[in-house]
């Protein structure tokens, strides 16, 4: 470690890519733990809920950003469902 902070002294020009290496890194992995944590259409354990796309509320948009959608329930799949049952 103390070998990367005399390298870093030696070539400046290399600190605002470290910054923004960094910076970067740090996001993506933000990002995942944000979208692991709060939306409901990734699964990351089956076991205890094998069917979790039933879960989701298809009238809460699913992405990040929606522009018009409107959602109907289609007639014949809930009543697929609905002999499935």
């Amino acid at each position: 470690m103390l070998r990367f902070f005399t390298l870093l002294r030696k070539r400046k020009e290399l600190i605002p890519l470290v910054a923004l290496m960094s910076l970067a890194g740090t996001a993506a992995t933000s990002v995942c733990i944000y979208f692991l944590s709060t939306k409901t259409d990734i699964i990351l354990n089956k076991t205890n809920n094998p069917t979790p796309w039933e879960n989701v509320d298809p009238t809460k948009p699913q992405k990040l950003m929606t522009v018009t959608q409107k959602w109907e329930p289609v007639e014949e799949l809930q009543m697929v469902k609905g002999y499935s049952k």
